[in-house]
This record gives C-alpha cells, structure tokens and sequence, in this order.
C-alpha cells in the first residue's frame, strides 16, 4: 500500500451506530462493526502496555459507536455507547481493521471461548 493509499477519503457512521464506513484512496472500502472496534480498542485499557496486558473485552455484542472525532490529520477517536472514548485509531489501525478484522474476530470469539465469557 502506497503512502497515499492509506489515507482515507471518507468515513461514515451508519444512522444506528453499528458500523463504520471508511472508504481508502486506493479504492478499497470496508465495513467495520462497532463491537469490533470496541473490543480491540488500540486503548491501554484494552491493549495494555505489552501483549500480556491486553483485556478480552465481554458483552460488548449491542456496542454503538456514538461519535467520530477528528485527531489531528492522522487518526479518529470513537466514542462508544458503553461510555468509552480513549482509543485513538490511526489511519493505519483502521486499514488493519478492515483488511484483517474477520480474523481479528475469530480470535476474540476464541478468547471469550476460553475465558468462559461472552459477547452478550
């Protein structure tokens, strides 16, 4: 992907909050679903400060997604419905969400499978 591919050229927010709309330069366009992003937020709560640390998030499967602020030229912040608001999503976050996000989700499926814990 070239550096001008990883910009974005529109992002939407669908009327009931569920999903995120980023269209790409490069002429991709992908559906993100706001459980997935809140689930792997790219926030130190979730993520922590290592791979160790990072939170599986349950109960999360009813998340909107309530607001999209601007960061800069370089990122979004989402605010949820569950009252978070700290994950910063840089363009190149959210290109990884849509080109990786089923298999991101498997693996959160798996984790709260192990867990004993569940989406809700």
């Amino acid at each position: 992907m070239t550096d001008d591919a990883g910009w974005p050229v529109e992002i939407t927010l669908s009327r009931d909050g569920r999903r995120l709309a980023v269209g790409w330069a490069d002429g991709a366009r992908h559906e993100l679903s706001a459980e997935l992003l809140r689930v792997e937020s790219p926030s130190a709560e979730v993520q922590g400060h290592s791979p160790e640390q990072k939170t599986t998030v349950p109960g999360k499967r009813n998340v909107t997604i309530r607001d999209v602020q601007q960061v800069g030229s370089y990122a979004v912040r989402l605010v949820f419905s569950d009252g978070h608001d700290t994950g910063i999503y840089t363009w190149s976050a959210l290109r990884r969400f849509g080109d990786e996000g089923a298999e991101m989700f498997s693996a959160y499926e798996a984790a709260l499978a192990r867990q004993g814990l569940s989406r809700g």
